[in-house]
């Protein structure tokens, strides 16, 4: 579906059930070079057992109109934006790699109009080599591949991923470029890059938190180690978080890497932990 967000079209995918505002929504937000389709299977399965779906393309990206967010404040101030439009006081936030950021940032600012969090594929700070950057402008094609190259942990995928024949390397390349090509007035690559690089924030949003959060990693993950989220594990521990730590045998894009594993994590989490300053 559409929702009008700050005057510019806004497409939400709601897991194939008709949009219901009363129920526990999950907010999923996407990292760069990505949209909602990257959270197909978990953002269905959820749809179909009970919750409220926003699996959303940020604005500039595909579906989406406006203007692509140029940092992670601007991107947290769209969800904000988002859950008023849709009608939703309070939502679980889902975010991964530079979704990670804004989710985090959102969550922050937010307070208690999120009760759940959850970080996949997040580092602090989420440093992109100068090198890349550089790349993501004077050779795309060619950084895209690096990305994938390096965010993968095998080139092919195991058998149950997305279905029989499915080539997980392959698609997220077509992904990409298709993301890429969706906006011919700004380079979404480089601009979400440069957001993520330039974020400062994490430690001191993590303290402002007011849920619990899970942070899912990726053991083989080259773009952002498990050794990059522990500053933020430490920040939420150090202001008593309730925080959950799970670490699959996959790379950057646990997903689609990994999306039994990923839908059960998530699931547990949705359903286990206390859903503080719920309205219905």
């Amino acid at each position: 579906m559409y929702l009008t967000v700050n005057q510019a079209k806004t497409y939400c995918y709601t897991g194939g059930k008709a949009f219901d505002a009363t129920k526990l929504t999950v907010v999923f937000i996407h990292g760069v070079l990505n949209d909602h389709s990257v959270w197909i299977l978990q953002s269905r399965s959820l749809a179909h057992h009970g919750f409220n779906v926003l699996a959303i393309d940020l604005p500039g990206h595909c579906k989406s109109a406006g203007d692509a967010s140029s940092s992670v404040e601007e991107a947290a101030d769209f969800i904000a934006t988002l859950l008023d439009a849709a009608g939703v006081h309070t939502a679980a936030l889902v975010g991964h790699s530079w979704g990670s950021l804004i989710a985090l940032e959102a969550a922050a600012r937010l307070k208690d109009r999120v009760n759940h969090l959850v970080l996949v594929g997040t580092a602090s700070p989420m440093r992109v080599s100068p090198a890349l950057l550089e790349a993501s402008v004077s050779n795309p094609a060619q950084a895209i591949k690096l990305v994938n190259v390096f965010s993968r942990s095998t080139l092919a995928p195991p058998p149950s991923a997305l279905g029989p024949g499915t080539w997980v390397y392959g698609a997220s390349m077509a992904l990409a470029r298709r993301v890429l090509a969706s906006n011919p007035e700004v380079n979404v690559f480089h601009r979400g890059f440069k957001a993520c690089d330039s974020y400062t924030n994490g430690e001191q949003a993590m303290a402002q938190i007011t849920c619990p959060v899970l942070f899912v990693l990726g053991a083989l993950d080259q773009m952002t180690p498990p050794k990059a989220a522990q500053s933020l594990i430490k920040a939420a521990r150090a202001h008593g978080k309730s925080a959950q730590v799970i670490e699959l045998p996959v790379g950057h894009n646990q997903m689609t890497e990994a999306p039994e594993q990923m839908l059960a994590a998530l699931t547990r989490f949705l359903t286990t932990q206390p859903v503080s300053h719920q309205k219905r």
